[in-house]
């Protein structure tokens, strides 16, 4: 699957040039754009910026034909370009990068702090932009940078991230997590400038690399539950106990909930069981699936803390084992229950993960409808289904 991409044109004030000819990137996930500007470069030589996105053919990704609207410094394009009427007016919910001029700022700023740092920047490559973040690489006389800014629900990642290291254990531990990753500037507004972490992202891990990964997550939930409060005073939203009740209500108010009636109403019930079962709150990921891993075979490195929140440790291994056949699923879960029972002596994991099964894809279509709730329309095919499709599935769990 591939994607049809047409460009809308602005130029360095924001004034409308015009559509590129549409042409194909082999990507089909809508907010991956880094081959769309490099596709852009090699036809026509043009340097663009896209911002974000304007409408598709489809009503969700991925695929389809696509347009997005862009920016380019050029002042006279030698490029043929079609008339095209385009709705520029702003909106309250569109966010700084997709703004024009907006990513030019964001690279200043990363620019600026690799300067204070003694690094001189040689290259910038634009990555993805869409309503859950924007990202860019740099590339440095030191090695590379990542410039990462984040919507307002989710500017508690840095702080996360400062903390990491310390609720990873030293390297060389042998429960430590080996490396977290290094924020190396933030300005409070939803930019950090991140330092480069090697390897691949480990989508499509089997069962022996899922446990490790889970094993390697536990010492840092461990060590995190005596910091809960700190980081809910730092930001972290906090999901522990019966407020995740109120929290998803709040969030699901307007939205059909008819397929999970039933376990609405009995959720305050179901959780006041959960806390019967022993376990203390702790650091949850909140999106821990081997995608938001990166190894290089040397070192395994948790990523993507956007998600993170105060609440329950067993949401983090049951989104690690949801897409893994019922066999492997069952002997991870054993595994960290066995790690729990040994810390916390009378628990019963168990029976709080089996409790948690049907709150997890609730939960999830809370934060999709917090999504929708926080982002202009034009962004909304991202995230319109997956509401729906949430709670179906939450109302199928046991």
């Amino acid at each position: 699957m591939s994607r049809t991409v047409t460009l809308i044109l602005l130029d360095a004030t924001g004034r409308p040039l015009g559509a590129l000819p549409s042409f194909d990137v082999p990507e089909p996930w809508w907010q991956e754009v880094a081959s769309i500007v490099a596709e852009v470069r090699r036809r026509h030589g043009l340097d663009v910026t896209v911002l974000r996105l304007l409408d598709a053919d489809r009503a969700a990704p991925p695929g389809g034909q696509v347009r997005y609207l862009a920016q380019t410094a050029a002042v006279a394009p030698a490029v043929p370009l079609e008339p095209v009427v385009v709705d520029l007016a702003p909106h309250p919910l569109r966010l700084p990068w997709a703004q024009a001029g907006g990513p030019d700022r964001s690279v200043a700023w990363a620019t600026g702090e690799l300067r204070r740092l003694g690094r001189t920047v040689t290259a910038v490559a634009q990555q993805r932009t869409w309503n859950l973040s924007a990202i860019w690489r740099l590339d440095t006389d030191q090695g590379p940078a990542w410039l990462k800014q984040l919507p307002p629900f989710a500017r508690h990642e840095p702080e996360v991230l400062r903390r990491l290291p310390s609720l990873a254990g030293r390297p060389g531990d042998a429960d430590a997590l080996v490396d977290a990753p290094m924020v190396l500037a933030a300005d409070g507004e939803g930019r950090m400038l991140l330092e480069d972490v090697p390897g691949q992202d480990r989508y499509g891990a089997g069962e022996g690399e899922r446990a490790a990964i889970a094993a390697g997550h536990h010492p840092v939930q461990r060590r995190a539950c005596g910091v809960v409060g700190e980081l809910v005073a730092a930001g972290v939203p906090d999901l522990r106990g019966a407020g995740l009740a109120d929290w998803i209500r709040e969030r699901l108010a307007g939205h059909d909930l008819s397929a999970a009636a039933g376990l609405l109403d009995g959720l305050d019930h179901r959780l006041r069981e959960v806390r019967d079962c022993g376990l203390p709150d702790t650091l949850v990921h909140g999106d821990l699936h081997p995608g938001n891993v990166r190894g290089d075979g040397r070192r395994r490195v948790v990523i993507d803390w956007a998600d993170a929140f105060a609440g329950h440790p067993a949401f983090d291994i049951l989104r690690l084992t949801e897409d893994v056949d019922a066999d492997a699923a069952a002997r991870l879960v054993d595994a960290w229950a066995r790690r729990w029972r040994t810390d916390v002596p009378g628990s019963d994991p168990h029976r709080a993960a089996d409790l948690l099964r049907p709150v997890a894809p609730l939960r999830l279509a809370a934060v999709y409808a917090m999504f929708l709730a926080a982002i202009e329309p034009g962004e909304h095919p991202y995230h319109v289904h997956d509401v729906p499709a949430a709670l179906a599935r939450a109302a199928v769990k046991p």
